[in-house]
């Protein structure tokens, strides 16, 4: 079969390109929401630095021809130069897309077409899942390579809510998540699917409500900046009408809340809440809620909440995985989610070596810094409890 690849470093040809990669991201299993078009294009239209983009794609054929592989990167300088994925700190996967069906030559084209772009520059690979179409490349490549861990990850199995309660290690533990839902119900808080021609004003209250949950505490600070704000109205918007996002609103009647400008008061109650999941070929993940206090203050248990709705996404069969994304949060171990860390591969040709190495001797210092920090503290933790 003959392949032929296409580099694409110009805004408008990344837009032109929406269906042929919608089509070639159905065709990749292993591929995240973080790889679908409308996220990777409104990240860059947020994020992106003009010159830098770097879309390595593989055509069967010619550019006529259906798209069977891409590498979504772009080119960073520092702290060294590096070809990395598109999507930033705000996304909790990167990887790269393979038609499963074209097997191991199209991932020899792609392999082939990224150690031609990386002439001067190590190829830097964040936050692939395991799993990923990305270690096919790694296994393919010809050069020094080098594999490390990066984010920690939990995962739950994309089951139905009782199945996903029966996890818990004791009947106590059940119980008292039986005893949070009809709390929840008591309280007449109802859900719905936004409709994709209502995601945009849905997607503000959320912001809204994002801002106000973390009122007097540390949010995340790009969380509350414009550029986030107008990709997550962009992606997200785009994704809903394709079936890549769900977002859900919670309504409490009235009597009980009192949400102020951040809720929606209407016949059916006040939004209290609403929530972002993200939909793959196989995976699902909350990335993104709002929730009024009120919520907490009725002790309505948000968590609960937030991940039986996500469950009602997943019942179907499709999925596989119902993801935690990013983050060690207490709260989310009380459900016994596998921890899954994802892995940082580094390639590299001969002449680009050196740089892969002093991004090693990098991580090996943060890691160094990490456990040292970590020992202090339970020291200073030992010492005041004694």
């Amino acid at each position: 079969m003959t392949y032929t690849t296409r580099l694409v470093t110009e805004e408008a040809d990344f837009a032109a390109l929406a269906s042929d990669w919608g089509r070639l991201y159905r065709r990749c299993p292993a591929a995240t929401p973080f790889q679908c078009h409308a996220w990777l294009h409104s990240w860059w239209l947020s994020y992106g630095a003009r010159g830098r983009l770097r879309l390595l794609l593989v055509y069967d054929g010619g550019p006529g021809g259906d798209l069977v592989a891409a590498a979504p990167l772009m080119r960073v300088r520092r702290p060294v130069p590096a070809l990395v994925p598109l999507g930033g700190a705000i996304s909790d996967y990167g990887d790269v897309l393979v038609d499963d069906e074209r097997g191991e030559t199209a991932v020899a084209a792609l392999t082939d077409a990224l150690s031609a772009a990386a002439r001067t520059a190590l190829i830097d690979l964040r936050e692939v899942r395991p799993g990923g179409a990305a270690e096919r490349v790694y296994a393919c490549w010809r050069g020094p390579r080098h594999r490390v861990a990066d984010s920690l990850c939990l995962e739950l199995p994309a089951v139905p809510m009782r199945k996903l309660v029966a996890r818990l290690p004791s009947a106590k533990a059940q119980q008292r998540v039986w005893a949070k839902l009809r709390r929840l119900d008591a309280l007449g808080v109802q859900r719905h699917v936004v409709s994709p021609d209502a995601v945009d004003a849905a997607l503000e209250r959320l912001l809204a409500l994002h801002r106000l949950q973390w009122r007097g505490r540390n949010v995340t600070p790009e969380h509350v900046r414009d550029r986030f704000h107008a990709h997550l109205l962009r992606s997200v918007g785009a994704m809903a009408r394709s079936g890549d996002a769900v977002v859900t609103e919670f309504r409490m009647p009235s009597v009980y809340a009192t949400t102020g400008t951040a809720g929606l008061d209407d016949a059916a109650g006040e939004v209290v809440a609403v929530d972002v999941t993200l939909l793959s070929p196989r995976l699902a993940g909350g990335y993104l809620y709002g929730a009024h206090p009120v919520l907490r203050e009725h002790k309505a248990d948000v968590a609960v909440m937030l991940l039986d709705a996500c469950t009602t996404h997943v019942k179907d069969g499709t999925y596989d995985t119902l993801s935690l994304l990013r983050g060690d949060e207490p709260y989310k171990h009380h459900w016994r989610p596998e921890r899954v860390v994802n892995q940082r591969l580094l390639l590299a040709r001969r002449r680009t070596a050196p740089l892969m190495a002093a991004v090693l001797c990098d991580v090996a210092a943060r890691h160094r810094g990490k456990d040292v920090l970590r020992h202090y503290r339970e020291r200073r933790g030992a010492a005041a409890s004694s």
